[in-house]
């Protein structure tokens, strides 16, 4: 009875994350510039997207779970090492000091 819930109920919603968060993933390699992927010494955006792009269909449409952890493991080395990497490269990210109201000529005080 226990085994028959976490299949009906924690196995498609891992599923469904693993999902998400492969297009989330395949999303950012996609709109990043392919020259950021050489000046951050990664591999190529076509490789990304290849194997991003095979991690969603994967995911999509095979649901095997052995497949769906090596797609995880390849989503999860985009988001902690190469996202990074491109962002850095991009000048991407905040930048540092000043707030959220600050315009290009200083802090924007309303008017006043």
């Amino acid at each position: 009875m226990l085994m028959d819930g976490f299949d009906r109920g924690v196995i498609p919603l891992l599923g469904l994350a693993m999902l998400v968060l492969a297009v989330v993933a395949f999303v950012f390699a996609l709109v990043a510039r392919e020259d950021a992927y050489r000046a951050a010494d990664k591999q190529t955006k076509t490789f990304w997207l290849v194997i991003l792009g095979i991690t969603v269909l994967v995911d999509f449409f095979l649901g095997m779970l052995f497949l769906q952890i090596i797609g995880l493991v390849a989503t999860i080395v985009f988001f902690v090492d190469v996202r990074p990497a491109l962002k850095q490269v991009s000048g991407g990210g905040r930048r540092k000091g000043g707030s959220s109201s600050d315009g290009p000529y200083g802090p924007y005080n309303g008017g006043r």
